[in-house]
């Protein structure tokens, strides 16, 4: 690459993180222009922009998650689970936060982390609403949480999984061994924090707590049968992820399980519309 192409890259760039940031166009669009101008003027060439400049792992990899939480998201598991959470804390509004923070952290750790929060979400906002407190808090913490969380496994946050992909010997196991120790800690100093932090916003009444506790959540799950493929599938998943990491030294073979078990979900759905 020359000099001009280079201050030529990096104009493109700026341009379109630029654009990015004004939110006019979407991001994905302005993203996927910007690449196609640096292909278009030469900057680099098509063959080496798939080989080396496409993480394909990496894209496999989010695509076969983001299917199995899609389908799994469905059946209404996530909503359960946080009324079951906030049920769980007597409808306190300290101890619902730190509830749905440890649960964001936890399905993040081997879900994707940007959908986990999309899911608890909504269901925060309920909650909040019945206990006429600020979403803010809980939005907060779950932010952080999901962060804090995904952190814990190679599979948790996209920058995990390039890190993965391009550093061989990180191996799933080596990400759990050396990161999730450090993350609960993490975990368990922050949840505090959160506490001191909003624990002058979490008031509420016994009312409000008692409309938590009288909330219905036999209802929530849509789909019993679909739920019971989906976590099959996940729990396949997930134990491929660590067989395959003690078993298999090569680069590829961890993103495999996450591939080819996210074809067993649609086809399912398919087969029991029928």
């Amino acid at each position: 690459m020359t000099d001009h192409q280079a201050l030529l890259a990096i104009g493109i760039f700026l341009i379109t993180y630029a654009m990015i940031i004004a939110e006019k166009v979407h991001r994905t669009i302005v993203a996927m222009l910007g690449g196609l101008i640096v292909v278009a003027l030469g900057i680099v060439d098509v063959e080496s922009a798939i080989e080396h400049h496409i993480d394909f792992n990496t894209l496999g990899l989010l695509i076969g998650m983001m299917i199995i939480v899609g389908v799994t998201a469905k059946t209404g598991v996530f909503t359960y689970m946080a009324v079951w959470a906030a049920k769980r804390a007597k409808g306190d509004p300290i101890k619902i936060m730190a509830a749905l923070a440890v649960v964001t952290a936890v399905c993040s750790a081997f879900l994707d982390n940007v959908t986990t929060v999309l899911l608890i979400v909504p269901v925060t906002f309920s909650i909040s609403r019945q206990l006429n407190v600020h979403p803010f808090p809980f939005l907060f913490s779950q932010i952080l949480a999901s962060n804090i969380g995904g952190t814990a496994t190679m599979i948790g946050d996209p920058p995990n999984i390039m890190i993965g992909s391009a550093v061989p010997e990180l191996t799933f196991m080596a990400f759990i061994n050396h990161l999730t120790p450090i993350v609960a800690i993490i975990m368990a100093a922050h949840i505090p924090l959160f506490i001191f932090m909003f624990r002058k916003q979490m008031a509420t009444s016994e009312a409000n707590k008692r409309g938590i506790m009288e909330m219905d959540n036999s209802g929530l799950i849509t789909d019993r049968p679909l739920l019971i493929r989906c976590l099959i599938v996940l729990g396949l998943t997930i134990a491929g992820f660590f067989c395959i990491s003690s078993c298999m030294s090569s680069l590829p073979s961890w993103r495999w399980p996450a591939r080819s078990s996210c074809c067993f979900l649609p086809a399912s759905m398919r087969w029991r519309k029928r």
